[in-house]
């Protein structure tokens, strides 16, 4: 056998294969251990870091042949800190969407519920209290705003744009009372003043025998104004003391009290029952609006309205007073409430000429009157028998023959009217009758900047509108024109109804309880995206002593309809314009989801100096809108000079809206 021999080759040879296949093993490493620990020291593990040593158990992997992106799991690793970290929180209940797939497959995500934690209000969570030398300084520069000349103390910008006003073809319809707003560029960009020496409005009163209550009395330097005393006076409207106006409860047409008036209209028709059938009514050419005032006790909630005329100030009486009221006119344009909007509309000596034009403002009352709904008339044609009163009063009868209103009664100064509850009379009258039925295109419920029309609008073959539960039942009632809304669901409507309302209903209850809001001055309330409802629905149900102005804007679905026959109030407005009010007449201003969505449309800095307006020194806003936009909000508030505080909604720090609350302060 041969004997084997080794080289000195060989051993060379056997060495240069050693070292490089560790140079190889260790460059190998070295890049598998930078890929995976660049930026972190993560690893993929698939067993619990708690399994003992003695364990002999062998668990397969629950991602055992699956494929995973690795890059993006460690890309979206987040190390640790050093120090030790809090339990994560308890799991809180998914948002509940409510909606139905259409045929294109697209759900309604308009309204969001949520549950509020019992006990656990909003503000309950974490707090930011951002100040004018925060240091947590938003990433918006908004200039702060100077203040306005003392003179626009009153100002209500499309009513008095005087510019627009001299320009127009023709006044004699009352066309110089309508809406004129200016131009983008030329609005107000300052903070309106108070008068000189305003105080806090005198609280509304917890019962009728305090003496010295808002429903009572106002402050006189809040409404510097006598003109109404000189006029009115001796008609028991208004009387001046030393530093008060006092509202004796009269009314031209009711001198000796709005009660005893009230009364005699329930005692003319039988069938006329406050707080039940009426619920909801409309005051035209409402004076100081003691008419409205007095219905309250009887569940009667009243829509004042009259235009800013030579009794300019009216309107800024009532709504200091806590009493709803709004700037309108009967002109050329439709007024910004929706068909069969009220139970009763009344108009005392109101000055409108009711036969004009072919009745044409008759009819845009027929439009707003709801099926079955009352016309109540007191003025001088319906008791005078001079010879031109006379005429007045046939013309009145006749016009509203032709309408197929019935006559029900007149009695001493007042006669009252009924409408028909379906068109069966309508469609029966003879061939050529005036005024015509409108087109079945016209859109009783559009109402934006629409001009009158001299037709009278059919009501619902259905019966939509006419079949309202009775008071109070009707607030929780989901109402038949919920299925006439235009918006993305379609048999879902019901529960979206009572989802709203469970979802606000829940988070008042909550302020209620433990931020003691019935100690609040909540009196005059503005819903600016008021949805429903559901907003004033449960400040009812918790008995809070207010009244709420639901608006709904026209960027989104119109659910006036439905909130009036619910028995609320509201408006239609575009909040890319001045609303139709006089400054601070309202205690509390509530904004949810509007100002991300009109960002899209126009300045939220012009919305925002709108709300300090018509927000009351002392007064506060509640926005609840997107964390995007909050930046924003607040540094236009600091600007304002609000207080402004961004608390947690109550699905907790991580979710993705906030609540802005801002307090304003009596500046000037």
């Amino acid at each position: 056998m041969k004997p084997s021999t080794v080289t000195n080759a060989d051993y060379h040879k056997t060495a240069l294969k050693i070292v490089f296949f560790f140079i190889f093993v260790a460059v190998t490493f070295f890049f598998v251990g930078k890929h995976f620990s660049d930026g972190s020291s993560s690893q993929l593990i698939f067993f619990s870091a708690t399994t003992t040593a003695t364990s002999a158990e062998i668990t397969v992997s629950p991602n055992f042949n699956q494929v995973f992106n690795v890059s993006s799991l460690i890309d979206a690793y987040t190390p640790p800190e050093p120090s030790v970290l809090p339990p994560p929180p308890e799991p809180q209940e998914a948002i509940k969407r409510f909606g139905i797939l259409n045929e294109n497959g697209t759900m309604s995500n308009e309204f969001e519920v949520g549950n509020v934690e019992d006990g656990v209000p909003e503000e309950e969570g974490n707090v930011s209290l951002i100040g004018e030398d925060s240091d947590s300084a938003p990433r918006v520069a908004v200039s702060k705003f100077g203040m306005c000349p003392r003179s626009m103390s009153e100002h209500i910008p499309c009513l008095d744009n005087e510019n627009a006003i001299r320009n127009l073809e023709s006044t004699e319809r009352g066309e110089r009372f309508e809406r004129h707003c200016p131009e983008e560029g030329k609005r107000f960009n300052c903070l309106i003043p108070p008068p000189k020496g305003y105080r806090p409005p005198i609280p509304w009163p917890r019962s009728r025998d305090e003496v010295t209550t808002s429903f009572l009395c106002v402050w006189y330097n809040n409404v510097p104004h006598t003109r109404l005393v000189e006029d009115k006076g001796g008609q028991n409207w208004i009387s001046k003391g030393k530093d008060k106006f006092r509202f004796p409860g009269g009314g031209t047409q009711f001198i000796h009290g709005a009660d005893q008036y009230l009364d005699h209209i329930s005692e003319t028709v039988p069938d006329i029952k406050f707080g039940q059938n009426i619920r909801v009514a409309l005051d035209v050419g409402c004076g100081v609006a003691s008419f409205g005032a007095y219905l309250l006790s009887r569940n009667v909630i009243t829509m004042s309205v009259a235009p800013k005329d030579v009794h300019e100030n009216q309107i800024q009486f009532a709504l200091e007073r806590g009493v709803p009221a709004m700037v309108a006119a009967f002109a050329t344009r439709r007024l910004l409430y929706p068909s069969q909007a009220f139970d009763l509309i009344h108009c005392s000596r109101c000055r409108i000429n009711w036969t004009r034009d072919d009745g044409i403002l008759l009819l845009e009352v027929n439009r707003m009157l709801r099926a079955g709904g009352y016309f109540v008339w007191a003025a001088q044609p319906v008791y005078k028998h001079e010879e031109i009163l006379e005429e007045q009063w046939e013309e009145m009868l006749n016009l509203t023959t032709r309408l197929c209103w019935k006559f029900m009664k007149k009695d001493g100064y007042v006669a009252i009217w009924q409408k028909p509850s379906d068109n069966s009379c309508y469609l029966n009258r003879e061939a050529g009758t005036q005024p015509p039925l409108c087109d079945q295109s016209d859109d009783p419920d559009n109402v934006w900047y629409v001009n009158l029309r001299a037709c009278i609008s059919q009501l619902p073959e259905n019966g939509y509108g006419a079949n309202v539960a009775r008071w109070p039942a009707r607030l929780h009632t989901p109402p038949d024109r919920l299925q006439s809304i235009k918006f993305d669901a379609f048999i879902s409507r019901n529960e979206l109804f009572k989802a709203e309302s469970k979802y606000w209903g829940e988070i008042i209850a909550s302020y209620v309880r433990v931020l003691r809001w019935k100690k609040m001055r909540l009196r005059n309330v503005m819903d600016m995206r008021a949805g429903f409802g559901g907003f004033a629905a449960a400040l009812i149900d918790q008995k809070l002593d207010s009244w709420v102005m639901n608006v709904v804007p026209v960027s989104g679905s119109n659910t006036l309809p439905v909130i009036y026959d619910r028995g609320l109030i509201g408006v239609m407005h575009d909040w890319c314009e001045p609303f139709d009010t006089y400054p601070r007449t309202y205690d509390f201003l509530h904004a949810a989801n509007l100002l991300s969505v009109e960002k899209k449309r126009c300045n939220v800095s012009s919305i925002m100096l709108e709300m300090d307006r018509i927000l009351r020194p002392g007064g506060r806003a509640y926005i609840r809108d997107t964390l995007a936009i909050m930046d924003e909000l607040i540094e236009i508030g600091k600007a304002m000079g609000w207080q402004v505080t961004l608390r947690d909604t109550s699905e907790g720090p991580h979710a993705s809206y906030r609540v802005l609350v801002c307090d304003k302060r009596l500046r000037g």
